[in-house]
């Protein structure tokens, strides 16, 4: 038996409960890992409160950690006991002291990285990755706008996008996290409860817009980031942190000839070539330094609840990370 977070109903923070399961041993193709940190990402949220849908309850919340081997299925080559192996995405189970994993899931760690940074930034970066790399390709000269800056996505989304030479314009919630955002190369940055960002990233770029938005608030700066498109521009909403953007009918991207899309990690790491380039980007740029990853939250797994309760409060920025 190992320990557990595991939700039976759905609801706040509060369904997310500490116990004991039954992992068992990892059949042909699989690999038990004993997890060393796991990742907390917006995404675990919306299962335990049902926005997103959880295959059966009780269920494991969690998609993303770093741990050690311990156990190999039956002929499975390429791992071995003791490889330090971090995943993002499915299967959903993180939030466990050990767990068995599909071995063509997960990636190999480089000691330069080690578990905590792997697990805090694997998920968020190769989301980064695909994003400004693949759904929509940020060149020098292009103007961004990232929302939720200061997050865990939006830190690497600023990072990562200064360093590709675009102008970065950022949205955050506070005077705090404006600061952050800045440390992580936003150019401007808009708190978006003390000024309209729609007027702000007008006279930013002097009346053209950006060429693509980065949203993954949703319902509260959906038409908003359809506003700051220049001709031709990228709405890549890809999260919901704010509520479901309300329905728009095609024709309002007409004026504009506007694209729109709502893309899923899965589907731009669908085959196991895609993941290992896209996780290997992500670990190259960590140890040189492109990317600086801010752990700034740790939490004992028993804790879930309060690392929830805390991430829907906006009192985290950066990466949150628990420790088993």
């Amino acid at each position: 038996m190992v320990k557990a977070i595991r939700v039976h109903e759905l609801g706040g923070p509060e369904v997310l409960k500490w116990e004991d399961v039954e992992i068992g041993e990892p059949n042909e193709g699989e690999i038990r890992v004993r997890n060393k940190a796991v990742g907390v990402n917006f995404n675990d949220v919306y299962f335990r409160k049902g926005v997103y849908k959880a295959a059966s309850l009780p269920f494991i919340p969690g998609r993303e950690a770093a741990g050690e081997v311990t156990a190999v299925g039956p002929g499975l080559t390429g791992r071995k006991i003791g490889d330090l192996v971090a995943y993002a995405g499915n299967p959903m189970g993180s939030y466990a002291e050990e767990q068995i994993l599909p071995a063509n899931k997960v990636v190999p760690v480089p000691p330069s990285v080690g578990p905590i940074i792997a697990a805090s930034v694997i998920l968020k970066g190769m989301t980064a990755q695909f994003l400004l790399c693949r759904c929509f390709k940020v060149e020098p000269g292009h103007t961004v706008l990232v929302h939720a800056a200061a997050g865990g996505v939006g830190s690497l989304l600023c990072q990562w996008a200064n360093a590709l030479g675009a102008t970065v314009i950022g949205t955050v919630s506070t005077k705090e996290k404006a600061d952050k955002a800045k440390e992580d190369g936003c150019h401007h940055v808009i708190i978006y409860n003390e000024e309209d960002f729609v007027a702000r990233v007008n006279e930013i770029t002097s009346g053209n817009g950006v060429n693509v938005v980065y949203d993954s608030v949703g319902k509260d700066t959906f038409l908003g980031s359809l506003a700051c498109l220049r001709a031709r521009g990228y709405m890549v909403n890809f999260g919901q942190s704010s509520g479901m953007p309300d329905p728009l009918p095609l024709s309002a991207l007409a004026p504009k000839s506007l694209f729109l899309t709502r893309p899923s990690l899965m589907q731009y790491n669908a085959t196991r070539d895609e993941l290992l380039e896209c996780a290997g980007e992500v670990f190259a740029n960590v140890a040189s330094g492109v990317l600086k990853v801010h752990v700034n939250h740790t939490y004992p797994l028993s804790e879930a609840a309060q690392a929830h309760a805390d991430l829907e409060s906006r009192k985290t920025s950066g990466s949150v990370v628990l420790i088993p």
